[in-house]
């Protein structure tokens, strides 16, 4: 592969932000889970479909930032010369496209339910930057993944996941404000790190006796992994913000743990520690936001 062909493949692997791949996955697994499990060969279609339409958002995320970038961040793939604007675009929709197309494979209820992931990751991408609390929208994002892997199970959609997502909603909105102030030198809020506690608490109310004791563990993991990765909020008067968000999207796997924790065998613990090491093992490919 020549120079050209490199520079345009890393351009890609920026733009698809494949870091956060894994935690998009294991959202699928968590909530499918919750959802009863069920047919295994739905699994496939679910995580392709799931994973399209999260790397859509993440090309049209830099479609609609180019003329920001422009002026803020000028490694972004477009202002850099790396790729148009309107392959961008071209990428993002159809990366939208097939996602919408797998996952109505999966059913028609779970293809009626991609289609508003779909209205939301776009809403999201257009309005971030000018919509202080956009932040709720990336949980709503999360919260349709929670809920479209759910109805892929044998229950469908059930109270437990509908929760759960709203949890794990909670905590992308705390990371979404603390990642609002990734261009700042200073030191960024502390409050949104309650947000980012909510699944812990969701956990400790929604189950009692020996469940909630089998939350305990992967919740003390969370709650570990938030406070090792945000210490320098309350230790510095300057933090790196970028580096404790790309800390803060791996702990997105133990939100999922956390979920499913109660009601799942104890190996499944393993798959959700592989793919957080997976997750941090990519962030070192390239940058995670």
């Amino acid at each position: 592969m020549n120079q050209s062909g490199i520079r345009q493949l890393r351009a890609l692997l920026a733009l698809s932000r494949v870091s956060h791949l894994p935690g998009v996955w294991s959202n699928c697994l968590a909530g499918w889970w919750l959802g009863g499990q069920g047919n295994p060969a739905k699994l496939p279609w679910l995580f392709l479909g799931v994973s399209a339409l999260y790397t859509g958002g993440a090309f049209l995320n830099d479609a609609f930032d180019a003329d920001s970038d422009r002026l803020r961040r000028t490694d972004r793939p477009i202002p850099s010369g790396a790729i148009s604007t309107t392959a961008v675009w071209r990428w993002g929709l159809g990366w939208l496209g097939l996602g919408l197309v797998c996952l109505m494979l999966v059913g028609k209820l779970t293809g009626a339910l991609a289609t508003g992931l779909l209205l939301s990751i776009f809403l999201y991408d257009a309005t971030h930057k000018a919509v202080t609390a956009s932040p709720w929208l990336m949980g709503v994002c999360r919260f349709w993944v929670y809920v479209i892997a759910s109805s892929a199970g044998a229950m469908r959609v059930n109270g437990d996941a509908v929760w759960c997502g709203v949890a794990l909603g909670f905590y992308m909105a705390g990371l979404g404000y603390l990642a609002q102030h990734e261009s700042s030198r200073g030191r960024p809020p502390r409050w949104p790190l309650i947000l980012m506690a909510a699944p812990v608490a969701f956990a400790l109310l929604m189950n009692a006796g020996e469940f909630r004791t089998l939350a305990l563990l992967p919740a003390l993991v969370l709650l570990l992994w938030i406070a090792l990765r945000t210490r320098t909020v309350f230790q510095a008067a300057e933090t790196n913000v970028g580096h404790i968000v790309s800390g803060l999207l791996a702990g997105i796997v133990f939100v999922d743990w956390l979920a499913v924790a109660p009601v799942c065998p104890r190996s499944l613990g393993f798959a959700f520690l592989t793919l957080w090491g997976i997750t941090l093992a990519l962030q070192r490919l390239g940058p995670a936001v």
